[in-house]
């Protein structure tokens, strides 16, 4: 069972969300030959004061 953790800054809406669970789900079908039922996809965004790149917030560019 596969278990994608897609992790980011800042947000994505809801059918962008869509549509990426979908082109992951199929790649892992086609490639890994993993049926769809089987495929787990978490989202996890967090604000951009959360992250840092080069020692700066990115909130702060």
């Amino acid at each position: 069972m596969p278990v994608v953790t897609i992790k980011l800054a800042g947000n994505l809406t809801r059918e962008q969300k869509r549509q990426i669970a979908q082109e992951v789900t199929n790649t892992l079908e086609r490639v890994a030959n993993k049926p769809k039922e089987y495929v787990y996809i978490n989202f996890d965004a967090q604000p951009d004061e959360d992250w840092a790149i080069a020692g700066q917030l990115l909130d702060e560019e």
